[in-house]
């Protein structure tokens, strides 16, 4: 008998932890109709229905990227002052990365050889080809 008892006590508790279960997602169904978070409010929050869904979407965006609004400014204002000091030292902003970068005069340079390099280089060339075409003929 004891063991009936003790049956119907928890079929008790499972059917109230059902009840509990629904009231909270009905809650939930309501503050997301409220907040604007959710495109169709569930029958529980018709009243609700009617308020206005021009917050929605804000406590979502909010955390974006694990940061603050305050944050992203202060990291965006960082890299303005980057920028600036860039653009004053004269040099490109592509070729200064950070305080660390050297400048180059104003010119990039094109390449690490010289023109005396690249005259044998195309001379070497050239006879290559001749000899390739020679081979052909």
């Amino acid at each position: 008998m004891a063991y009936n008892c003790a049956m119907d006590v928890s079929v008790k508790q499972l059917e109230e932890a059902v009840a509990v279960r629904k009231q909270i997602d009905q809650l939930q169904s309501r503050l997301k109709s409220i907040l604007g978070g959710s495109s169709a409010p569930s029958s529980a929050s018709s009243s609700a229905s009617s308020a206005p869904a021009s917050t929605g979407g804000k406590t979502r965006k909010r955390r974006r990227g694990g940061l603050s609004a305050a944050g992203r400014e202060r990291i965006a204002a960082a890299a303005r002052a980057r920028w600036a000091r860039a653009k004053a030292a004269g040099g490109t902003a592509s070729s200064s990365k950070g305080s660390s970068g050297k400048k180059t005069g104003g010119k990039k340079k094109k390449g690490g050889i010289t023109a005396a390099g690249r005259k044998k280089l195309s001379q070497m060339m050239k006879a290559r080809w001749a000899a390739r075409r020679k081979g052909q003929g």
